[in-house]
């Protein structure tokens, strides 16, 4: 075999090597662009967080246990705990009204999983910790108050 038919035949080879490879690499970029949110997750005021959530309704719920201290020393690291108590949890949504991007996090639940959520999280300044459940297609609210005494975002 010749160097240059060696060559073009070692070319075609990895080009329809790599064929499957673009495909699965479409298929995981189109799979990650509908689990991310950006205009939810860009948005820098708590009702453009919302309504890129498709949030419109929301339900006071005091089946909702919001863990937090009433006084977080550092911003930066904010430990909380959340529980939902409502029946059928699809997910939980975490909001800081006066953060640059109120939206924290979303987290999903299925098959009868327990829907509870401790995590740190960073916040500005005092501020509302918003928490909205998802269950059985509606949304359900609860709130608490956090003091900062050192900013985290910044």
């Amino acid at each position: 075999m010749q160097r240059r038919e060696f060559l073009t035949a070692l070319t075609g080879a990895l080009v329809a090597a790599m064929l499957p490879i673009n495909a699965l690499a479409e298929l995981l970029n189109q799979t990650w662009n509908k689990a991310w949110n950006k205009a939810a997750f860009e948005a820098t005021k708590l009702g453009e967080a919302t309504k890129g959530l498709n949030i419109s309704t929301e339900t006071s719920s005091k089946d909702i246990d919001i863990v937090a201290p009433d006084r977080a020393e550092n911003g930066a690291v904010v430990q909380i705990e959340i529980t939902s108590n409502i029946k059928n949890t699809e997910s939980i949504t975490v909001l800081v009204d006066r953060n640059p991007t109120p939206l924290i996090g979303t987290f999903i639940f299925s098959n009868g999983a327990l829907p509870f959520v401790i995590t740190r999280i960073k916040m500005a300044e005092d501020s509302e910790l918003k928490v909205i459940v998802k269950a059985g297609g509606q949304y359900f609210t609860a709130s608490k108050k956090v003091v900062v005494l050192e900013n985290g975002c910044g």
